[in-house]
């Protein structure tokens, strides 16, 4: 006897498609490790042919999972501007590279990312709160300052949670992070071989770690190629903050020739600046960015920058995160990235 059509299709009906037991079925559906990868292909496709969805709330209970991640992204903001502050962050394309890694990792796996904003204190507050309920599995932490406190809230209250990049102070929470020192040796080496020899840096904030290792791999690097003094103008990482610090260092250095700015926000900044002084760029003045993000292409020279693979580094956290939520009490681990240089016409 058929199954009338109004019945939603079962278990029984994607094992009979697959060609597979029930119990692998199930195996599939509630993410069990060790399942062959053509066996979950197969099973996949059945789930796909039989139009069969998962009871989530049934799920639920017998995996113990929300089948969901919380994608943070903490900073602070100014006190009634929060809208201002995700504004900002929803236009940066570094975000937008970190959330299509998350997703090209989760969404294979049936996994859902919940995008939080975290720039007060009760923010803050209603993250911790959203990921003790089980409302979510564990937390992907983009923190864009130094003192955010919500890392060690996390650790403190014991939620599987992942950072990009390395925390301002030590705790034992696992990150993936890049070679920051390597990226600015990179940038350095690019300059003097261009033939600079007055180069100067648009620094991130110094408060954050990855400014400032941005900042001593470029002393270190141009110290080793003999030149004990580098002038640097700090900025935001935005391209206003990298157009300000570019105009304070024509004025105090107006013999530049080269320039490294710690991400490619602030080399866009730069270039307009460069530009309205009437600076030709690579001919009088070098320029270097740092990232690889699409500002780097959009720039009329294109940005010579320092790659950092954000899209691979942000899948490794979702896999870390995730190896986390399968194995409670995992210890915390780190996984550093390598950067390349990306040679381009403004350098």
């Amino acid at each position: 006897m058929s199954r009338p059509p109004t019945t939603p299709p079962t278990l029984e009906d994607v094992a009979r498609v697959a060609g597979v037991s029930r119990a692998t079925v199930s195996r599939v559906v509630n993410g069990t490790r060790n399942v062959d990868v053509k066996i979950q292909e197969l099973v996949r496709a059945a789930i796909d042919e039989t139009g069969y969805a998962p009871n989530r709330a049934a799920r639920s209970l017998v995996t113990k999972r929300a089948g969901t991640i919380a994608l943070v992204m903490s900073g602070a903001g100014d006190p009634g501007e929060e809208d201002a502050f995700a504004a900002r962050v929803l236009a940066d394309p570094f975000f937008g590279r970190v959330a299509g890694g998350v997703l090209g990792f989760l969404r294979p796996r049936g996994v859902h990312p919940v995008l939080m904003i975290a720039d007060t204190e009760r923010a803050r507050e209603d993250v911790l709160a959203f990921l003790r309920q089980g409302s979510a599995d564990g937390a992907l932490l983009v923190s864009t300052h130094a003192e955010d406190p919500l890392p060690v809230r996390l650790v403190e209250s014991k939620i599987p949670a992942v950072l990009f990049a390395r925390p301002a102070r030590p705790i034992p929470i696992s990150y993936v992070d890049l070679d920051h020192q390597a990226g600015a040796r990179l940038a350095a080496d690019r300059l003097v071989e261009s033939g600079c020899t007055q180069v100067a840096t648009v620094a991130g904030p110094l408060d954050v770690p990855a400014s400032q290792d941005r900042l001593t791999g470029f002393r270190d690097a141009m110290a080793r190629h003999g030149f004990p003094y580098v002038p640097i103008a700090e900025g935001g990482f935005t391209s206003a903050s990298g157009e300000a610090a570019m105009e304070r260092l024509l004025a105090e250095h107006p013999d530049i020739d080269g320039v490294f700015a710690a991400n490619d926000l602030m080399a866009q900044g730069a270039l307009l600046v460069l530009q309205k002084h009437g600076r030709r760029v690579p001919d009088d003045v070098a320029l270097v960015g740092f990232d690889d993000s699409s500002p780097a292409l959009v720039c009329r020279p294109r940005l010579t920058t320092v790659r950092q693979p954000v899209e691979d580094m942000a899948a490794e956290m979702a896999r870390l995160l995730m190896a986390h939520v399968e194995e409670p009490g995992l210890r915390p681990k780190s996984v550093i990235f390598e950067p390349t240089l990306m040679v381009r016409e403004s350098a």
